[in-house]
């Protein structure tokens, strides 16, 4: 345990030993050894400088992507909070994210500015540095089609403003390094008929809710579609359709997503995931490559 007095003070609030369950999706999982919630990026950058460089620190944005271990989460993680979640319009074609900001803030600010472009963020359900960082994408769009920069904070507490191509994007992976958060990004977008966009974003909902369990515990999309295939069709082919571990199942709805049936544990929903990989090995011989990130220790 990182002892409390060796930790920098904060304007924000830091909590020791805090339950991640209920800040994630699946609703399972350990504790944060630390968990930051800090009031500005000055207090961010502050924290950071002053943390022994050999604390782990992790991002946690909505904590729809992830698995927490059991045995919880060593270090700091970082929870950018209200003072975050901001969108603010640049130019007629550009927005200003905070890091904390939803996609479906940053959307419908999109819209009802006529810049379109940026619909298919009503359909990830995290925040700007989670989506920043794992180039996330939906619908035929990804992040890196329309961000310019973002502002982050290193592990050292060092801001830097990277570009698209300083990200290194590729499928739902960046170059970001390890540590660092995301505080702010920039998306430019095209000119669009606010009515136009609205619809838009009500067929993506749509087709959303009509494909997806959207209702449940689960971690979204759990596993990266391999060149050439869907994973969802490879863990269905593999007979993976409502298999469950305890109370842990690949969802019957949409075979790409495992749910949390109400008293799973991290370590069911992870041993299920890896079954599911095992058996679509042996059938397609195809690796599947977790989207989901797994973080932390087991028990």
């Amino acid at each position: 345990m990182t002892d409390a007095m060796l930790l920098p003070r904060v304007a924000g609030r830091l909590t020791a030993r805090a339950p991640l369950a209920p800040l994630v999706w699946f609703k399972a999982g350990g504790a944060a050894e630390w968990l930051f919630e800090p009031k500005d990026v000055d207090d961010l950058a502050g924290f950071l400088s002053d943390l022994d460089p050999a604390v782990p620190v992790m991002g946690l944005g909505l904590g729809s992507n992830l698995i927490v271990r059991d045995g919880g989460v060593p270090g700091v993680v970082v929870r950018l909070g209200k003072a975050f979640a901001t969108v603010d319009r640049l130019d007629p074609l550009t927005l200003r994210c905070g890091g904390g900001a939803s996609g479906i803030l940053v959307s419908s600010t999109a819209r009802d500015a006529g810049i379109s472009g940026v619909e298919f963020l009503r359909s990830i359900p995290g925040t700007v540095g989670g989506f920043v960082r794992m180039n996330g994408g939906a619908y035929g769009r990804e992040v890196k089609d329309v961000l310019v920069e973002c502002d982050v904070v290193l592990r050292s507490g060092t801001r830097r403003t990277l570009t698209l191509d300083e990200l290194g994007y590729s499928y739902r992976h960046s170059a970001l390094p390890e540590g660092a958060i995301v505080v702010s990004a920039t998306f430019r977008g095209e000119a669009g008929d606010p009515a136009a966009i609205q619809a838009e974003m009500d067929r993506i909902a749509a087709a959303r809710e009509a494909s997806q369990p959207l209702r449940s515990r689960t971690g979204g999309s759990t596993f990266k579609n391999p060149p050439g295939h869907k994973a969802w069709e490879l863990v269905d082919r593999a007979g993976c359709r409502g298999l469950r571990i305890g109370d842990a199942q690949v969802s019957e709805k949409h075979t790409n997503f495992l749910l949390n049936l109400g008293g799973a544990s991290a370590a069911e929903i992870e041993e299920l995931g890896e079954e599911v990989r095992r058996r679509v090995k042996a059938d397609s011989g195809i690796d599947l490559e977790w989207e989901i990130q797994r973080v932390g220790v087991g028990k």
